[in-house]
């Protein structure tokens, strides 16, 4: 059995998620080209199947901009039901609309589908996040999954499983989805026997 173990002291902005309410939505063709392949199809972010009919009828009459975005996460939000004993890795977005049950990946994924369903680049991140700000969970802690969709010219942080602005994120990588930015990638048969996850806020020294 191999075991991994590490730590980090990561110094982080001490105000929630800012939040931009007149953000917009760009054209496609204005969109810079580093944002592109954040509109494509994903292993897990099927854009161009049934989740494309599902967005346009329930978001494709509101404004684009920061509201459209708003309203996508506040659905996603309601419609899943977060219930770890169901995790699974190979459930998509689609899988995770029909099942209507999911993990916070589940819940990220499903967002992010649809955003690009509807045009806006959306990226997949995986980090952590304590409990600052908020009542503690008395839950274990895991790594946490959230996203970051691009509108008024900058990257934007949306959290579809909390779905509020929240301080103290520690951003570890960011890719399309979950595959370009797994915890573990192996090759063959693991079994993964125990993980212990631990974000504390620690006061100024």
């Amino acid at each position: 059995m191999v075991r991994y173990q590490g730590g980090a002291t990561v110094e982080v902005d001490d105000e929630p998620d800012p939040v931009a309410p007149d953000a917009v939505q760009h054209d496609i063709a204005d969109l810079p080209d580093e944002t592109l392949a954040f509109l494509l199809p994903s292993r897990y972010c099927e854009v161009d199947g049934e989740l494309m009919q599902v967005a346009w009828d329930r978001f494709g009459g509101l404004a684009p901009g920061w509201g459209r975005v708003q309203a996508v996460c506040d659905f996603v939000h309601e419609w899943l039901t977060f219930d770890y004993q169901q995790a699974r890795p190979t459930r998509t977005a689609l899988d995770a609309y029909r099942e209507r049950v999911g993990v916070c990946r589940d819940f990220t994924h499903l967002f992010v589908t649809l955003c690009r369903c509807l045009n806006i680049p959306a990226r997949y991140v995986a980090g952590y996040l304590g409990d600052i700000g908020v009542p503690p969970d008395p839950a274990p802690m895991d790594f946490s999954a959230w996203a970051r969709v691009f509108l008024g010219g900058q990257w934007h942080t949306f959290d579809p499983r909390h779905n509020e602005r929240r301080i103290g994120r520690v951003l570890m990588a960011q890719g399309r989805d979950a595959t370009d930015i797994a915890v573990v990638t192996v090759f063959g048969p693991q079994w993964l026997h125990r993980f212990d996850v631990v974000t504390e806020e620690q006061s100024p020294s």
